[in-house]
């Protein structure tokens, strides 16, 4: 007997975000990934143009698969205190915070970003899908976790002319929003949430609203952008914005604790450049314990940018110390095309030898079916590679 199923059923193994019917009007080439159970878009027509359009003019990206959770509850400020790294008791009411999470060998979990709405009102977005490590983090705790990552439709505008296109939106009083602020508007009978976030480290934006007033949303927006440059960008001209940034990226910088298979193949906030974050004054956190004895210690590794020479990108390349012994890899790499340099991150073992100097990457690279390898030297660089004095300025320029 022959079984019986829908042949249009492994077609549908990614679900289309409520902007979906008009990226899919824009999409040139249906070059699509999926985003944790959605469809997200790689580009629409040219990576380069889109990269442009978040450093000259506006860019939009749409942001609905991140995984969103709203935290409300007696206990929720002492909830979250007790699973990020960070003191949330400075977080106030209307502002955003960015932070960490660890299992209990002070490994990273996630990152992500906490809005605090009111005294005991949270949404945490994270890259990853975070809805049972919350509910076992919650136990003890007077609190109500509900997954809004279907029911939030989110966009994210950056780039110099963002402050401009919003303004000719009509959202009067955006020119007053502070860098990780939040405001909200009245929006065609619901609400429209703006905050002063973004993962290019340029002047930008993030917009929350209904999934019902999505495509509303998306046709007033463009509207409004229409002479300032705006376009539809995907994950890859992301990617550049963000490594320029210096911001990390779970899945490609380190992988998340409960994800690993082998045991040293997790990462530490120390080893991830983010010891900012770890608040060991405070009294009790998940890894707190052993992320004192990594300080006390000393941690496996570090995570450094790097300017490398040359204009081929050091894709998974390993770092040699005096091309001689590995030192570490690459974990993201591009070429700049703002900075006009070859710019990387790499995690490197803290065990080498004065590692931060005579530091090399091996390169591969293909070129007409025939493969190359360069040897490049690297320099290490302790800022963000880009870092405009307009991503801070408020109110914001109206170019």
């Amino acid at each position: 007997m022959r079984a019986q199923y829908d042949k249009e059923h492994f077609r549908k193994h990614s679900l289309p975000t409520p902007f979906y019917p008009r990226m899919a009007e824009l999409s040139q080439d249906s070059s699509w990934h999926c985003w944790k159970g959605y469809l997200s878009a790689d580009y629409f027509e040219n990576v380069e143009l889109e990269y442009f359009a978040i450093r000259n003019a506006c860019s939009v990206m749409d942001l609905s698969p991140m995984s969103k959770y709203r935290i409300r509850g007696q206990d929720a400020e002492a909830f979250f205190d007790r699973m990020v790294t960070r003191d949330m008791s400075k977080l106030k009411p209307g502002r955003v915070g960015y932070s960490v999470w660890c299992n209990d060998q002070g490994k990273v979990v996630d990152d992500g970003t906490i809005f605090r709405f009111g005294e005991h009102d949270y949404r945490l977005c994270a890259y990853e899908r975070q809805y049972e490590w919350l509910m076992i983090s919650s136990a003890g705790f007077d609190v109500d976790i509900t997954d809004e990552t279907e029911g939030v439709a989110a966009l994210s505008v950056q780039g110099p002319t963002s402050f401009a296109v919003l303004s000719k939106m009509g959202l009067s009083g955006i020119e007053t929003l502070k860098p990780f602020g939040i405001v909200h508007f009245p929006y065609h009978g619901g609400k429209l949430m703006v905050s002063r976030t973004g993962f290019t480290g340029d002047l930008g934006y993030e917009l929350w609203v209904g999934g019902s007033k999505a495509l509303t949303l998306w046709d007033e927006l463009f509207e409004a952008g229409k002479h300032y440059g705006i376009r539809a960008i995907g994950t890859h001209a992301l990617d550049i914005a963000r490594i320029e940034a210096g911001f990390i990226q779970a899945g490609d910088d380190f992988t998340p604790a409960n994800h690993t298979i082998r045991k040293d193949h997790d990462r530490s906030p120390f080893e991830l450049g983010l010891g900012w974050l770890v608040h060991l004054d405070k009294p009790n956190f998940t890894g707190r314990r052993a992320l004192i004895r990594e300080k006390e210690k000393g941690s496996r590794y570090r995570l450094v940018k790097l300017d490398i020479d040359g204009n081929k990108p050091a894709h998974a390349s390993y770092i040699f110390h005096g091309r001689k012994k590995v030192a570490g890899v690459v974990t993201s790499a591009v070429w700049s095309p703002t900075c006009k340099q070859n710019i990387a991150f790499a995690s490197l073992e803290v065990a080498i030898d004065d590692p931060l100097n005579d530091l090399w990457a091996e390169i591969y690279y293909q070129r007409e079916l025939q493969w190359n390898r360069v040897w490049q030297r690297c320099r290490v660089h302790d800022e963000p590679f880009w870092s405009p004095p307009r991503r801070r300025a408020t109110p914001p320029g109206l170019f």
